[in-house]
């Protein structure tokens, strides 16, 4: 199949198409700020935090320099160092474990749930000790974690929450929005996530105010005022570039969604029958498919290359679960400690879900899969 002549080929993310509707407003943005010369914690800055506050349903948004550094300074926040255990999924980005890690505490691992390939309560319970003082749920692929069932075992082990939600901005579970539901939520503004900056960026999000008060000083080098510093803090500021172009694109971000789920809806009609298993959501969710991935059992490697060969970009999110990573040998997990996880890893199969993809292009990919299993 061809369009305009040309063989397709689709991308897993096309943030050119993106970026082509939203042009003129986001120079409009950057310019303003060029013109103001002012590039650190300004104005942008703390409309954004008051425009993601208000979005996610906190009463606090503290920008930050990135996803990773949103959980990191979470942990730092919430009092969490060295000689305390945090549980977490395996099945996800390293920079969810290595905040626990760089924290100086012990990265503790509890496995997923093969449907939702968000973490499991049941795991939890089980990985709980005399040490453990956070639990860090990852709203994975944008699908949020089971939060009642993990709040609930936080509440009875005297424990904090700090979710991840850097691929779930916009997610809802029980109609809350993901990441108003722990103490803090990490928030990733990477350019690839469904409301991305053009370079690195986070936020935390909070209810409590004495949580959202230190984060502030710690992200700037521990500093209540110029040249007045009351800890050690970090360097981890937003600056106001990049949130200007956060706040153009936030006015989309729901429609966005909106079109990333008609797409999912249009590939799980067009996959049945098919001997892949396409994403299980909970009639109490809504997904925003920062990823659409499908389990593919025993050929997910071949349908992958299929695909590529074919012009469709299709990716494992992941091919290495973090309790095998080299990086956390020292904690001593091995292959088969984490059974769903691994099963993840060896099926899981993302294909293109961007809110611009036409019609041609996501019969192009159904027909391609089709085609593969015609074989």
């Amino acid at each position: 199949m061809t369009k305009n002549g040309q063989k397709m080929q689709i991308p897993v993310l096309d943030l050119k198409a993106q970026y082509a509707s939203i042009r003129d407003e986001i120079a409009k943005a950057i310019q303003k700020t060029l013109d103001e010369q002012n590039f650190i914690l300004g104005q942008e800055v703390q409309e954004l935090e008051k425009a993601i506050a208000l979005y996610c349903g906190t009463r606090y948004a503290v920008g930050v320099a990135s996803g990773t550094d949103a959980l990191f300074l979470s942990l730092k926040a919430l009092g969490i160092g060295a000689g305390d255990e945090v549980i977490t999924s395996p099945f996800t980005f390293i920079a969810t474990g290595g905040a626990i890690q760089n924290s100086g505490a012990k990265t503790v691992f509890a496995d997923i749930d093969i449907k939702t390939y968000t973490i499991d309560p049941a795991s939890i319970r089980k990985k709980i000790s005399r040490k453990t003082k956070a639990i860090m749920p990852v709203h994975l692929y944008g699908l949020c974690a089971e939060m009642d069932e993990i709040n609930e075992i936080a509440r009875e082990n005297g424990l904090k929450v700090i979710e991840d939600n850097a691929q779930a901005i916009g997610a809802t579970y029980k109609g809350k929005v993901s990441g108003s539901m722990g103490d803090t939520g990490g928030i990733s503004f990477f350019p690839g996530k469904n409301l991305g900056a053009y370079g690195d960026a986070g936020a935390v999000i909070t209810n409590d105010e004495a949580t959202a008060k230190l984060i502030r000083k710690l992200r700037v080098h521990g500093s209540s005022s110029k040249y007045v510093h009351d800890v050690i803090g970090y360097n981890s500021r937003l600056d106001n570039l990049q949130a200007a172009i956060l706040l153009v694109k936030l006015k989309y971000l729901d429609g966005w969604a909106k079109a990333r789920q008609e797409n999912a809806a249009y590939y799980n009609s067009r996959l049945k029958g098919l001997p892949v298993t396409t994403p299980f959501v909970p009639g109490y969710c809504a997904h925003v498919y920062h990823q659409y991935t499908i389990r593919v059992p025993g050929k997910r490697d071949e349908l992958m290359k299929f695909l590529n060969d074919n012009g469709i970009e299709a990716r494992v999110y992941y091919p290495m679960p973090l309790h095998l990573q080299e990086c956390f040998a020292s904690l001593g997990y091995k292959a088969g400690d984490f059974p769903e996880s691994e099963k993840a890893m060896a099926q899981a199969l993302s294909v293109p879900v961007y809110p611009e993809l036409d019609t041609e292009q996501k019969e192009y990919v159904v027909s391609k899969i089709k085609e593969f299993f015609s074989k």
